[in-house]
């Protein structure tokens, strides 16, 4: 991806170097693709959160590897952009990195101080798409997806978009769900959700998923508040839309599944 010239202002040529944002997907290495770890393989310098870093120790043989923490996203960035001015560097993402990941603030920043450098973003296997998988298929019809992190988004905004997203009766995905620190909004979300769907909705709580501590629970709105300690931030909640329903295959399964729509066309 060839990054805008109208706003160049220190660079005065193409860079030699290059950029991938480079998403390794929820953290197993069989859910990475192929592209993500020919990137890495190849890197010169590999860039990223030490928590994504320390996930695929196997890609590494030799680049150069630098390790950042939670909260430092802006300076991470920055240093990727800077050091590849002449160096092939990779910048990896939990997920997918457009999916609440680096991809857009690297290339926010990229516009304003590095206008000329190649920039490729790399997919990756999103938590939604993860836990879904592992639920059964309660996305395949319409959802939404909003993080309850409100460190960049006021919160009184993630409730006004929770409420308006539990009106139109579609599943929603729920990132970051909570913290240590930060409790009450999720609480607050499922109060609003009650108030607006039946109790007996399905909830999936999906935990470190394809992880080796992977959990999976499938309960109900009304009873969501009982698995509430197990949540996290590597969490990810899905409550169910106004047509999602328990999926039961066999006795000791449960799993979630959204209908999107055969059942009205076709007699099966």
């Amino acid at each position: 991806m060839e990054m805008s010239r109208s706003q160049s202002q220190n660079n005065t040529g193409p860079s030699a170097g290059s950029l991938a944002v480079v998403g390794i997907g929820p953290g197993s290495p069989e859910m990475l693709t192929i592209a993500a770890e020919s990137a890495i393989k190849n890197a010169d310098i590999v860039i990223g959160n030490d928590f994504y870093i320390n996930q695929i120790p196997h890609l590494f043989s030799g680049q150069e590897i630098i390790k950042s923490q939670m909260g430092k996203e802006v300076n991470r960035a920055e240093q990727a952009i800077t050091l590849a001015g002449d160096k092939h560097v990779v910048m990896v993402s939990g997920g997918d990195p457009g999916v609440y990941g680096m991809a857009g603030l690297v290339l926010e920043m990229a516009e304003r101080i590095a206008p000329d450098l190649k920039i490729e973003i790399i997919p990756g296997v999103t938590a939604a798409s993860a836990g879904a998988a592992l639920l059964g298929a309660p996305l395949t019809n319409d959802f939404a997806v909003i993080s309850l992190s409100d460190l960049l988004t006021p919160r009184e905004v993630i409730e006004k978009r929770i409420r308006a997203l539990c009106t139109v009766g579609i599943p929603i995905v729920l990132y970051n769900p909570k913290s240590r620190t930060r409790t009450s909004l999720l609480e607050d979300v499922i109060d609003i959700a009650k108030e607006h769907l039946p109790g007996e909705t399905p909830v999936g709580v999906v935990k470190d998923a394809y992880r080796p501590d992977s959990k999976v629970i499938v309960t109900t709105l009304q009873d969501v508040m009982d698995v509430f300690d197990i949540i996290d931030m590597h969490t990810v909640v899905f409550i169910g839309g106004e047509e999602t329903r328990m999926l039961r295959r066999h006795e000791d399964a449960r799993g979630m599944f959204t209908p999107r729509g055969y059942h009205r066309k076709y007699v099966y």
